[in-house]
């Protein structure tokens, strides 16, 4: 399960990739040491580009990571509920007509990231090790999503459109499988779409022109990934660097060790 990503990419570049996009943002001067690695489990705001669905105009706006479950009622029910949320399994967008995201398989989002993070089980570790995965040839990409609008109330007693999204996932290919290789979402990934992809996640009209996106599975070879030092809490990095930027784990071995081949994506 993905839930963490990062941004530290200057966001404006979006505008260069989607042509009449509103800027629906109510901040836009962003402390990028903020999005440096940006938890799921806290339901933060994160800048997304949804397509409207009645106007068909695309929107760069702020939503809540993790699609608030509002037909639960019970605060604390809710938010574990939430929590699961917060990813979706793109498999059962078309194939399960009864699930949640075929309701919402219409509303649909791109979420842009410099990369996300997982963790690798290294056996006789205690710990498991994060990595960072990125696009190799791009500053910022965009894991398609969906979305919806709920009515909140704030603490002035007004009432105001909230956004939530969530994140399509896919099996694991051959890296990333050796990455997330523990835990019971084990195997799983973000669905990393081609450039060409990401434009017809939102152009798309019928449920045909989606198959070929939740089939669409990156090569490996697109992708940087290497070791960093930790994720939770806050502590200091030895060496001072940002989260994102690679640690030397001594003695890590190389993904793949366990299977046939040895990986080497330093």
């Amino acid at each position: 399960m993905c839930w963490d990503i990062s941004l530290h990419t200057d966001i404006e570049i979006v505008k260069k990739t989607f042509s009449k996009l509103r800027d629906e943002r109510k901040k836009v001067d962003y402390d990028y040491r903020y999005f440096e690695n940006v938890q799921a489990i806290t339901f933060p705001g994160y800048p997304i580009i949804y397509k409207d669905k009645e106007s068909q105009d695309l929107g760069l706006v702020e939503m809540e990571w993790g699609v608030l479950p509002t037909y639960i009622q019970d605060p604390k029910e809710q938010d574990d509920r939430r929590r699961s949320m917060v990813n979706i399994r793109s498999e059962r967008i078309l194939a399960d007509g009864k699930s949640y995201w075929h309701r919402l398989k219409d509303q649909r989002c791109l979420i842009p990231v410099s990369g996300t993070f997982e963790h690798r089980k290294v056996h006789g570790w205690k710990k498991k090790v994060p990595y960072y995965i990125k696009d190799k040839n791009r500053e910022i990409f965009y894991i398609p999503g969906l979305y919806q609008w709920h009515e909140s109330v704030d603490q002035d007693g007004r009432s105001q459109k909230v956004g939530s999204f969530g994140m399509l996932t896919r099996e694991a290919n051959t890296i990333m499988g050796h990455i997330h290789n523990d835990g019971p979402n084990k195997g799983r990934m973000p669905l990393f779409l081609s450039p060409e992809l990401e434009q017809k996640w939102l152009s798309a009209t019928d449920d045909e022109n989606l198959t070929p996106i939740f089939n669409y599975e990156v090569p490996d070879l697109s992708l940087e990934c290497y070791p960093v030092y930790t994720l939770r809490g806050f502590p200091n990095r030895p060496d001072g660097k940002l989260r994102y930027d690679p640690y030397p784990w001594s003695g890590l071995p190389l993904l793949g060790q366990d299977g046939p081949t040895q990986l080497s994506f330093f």
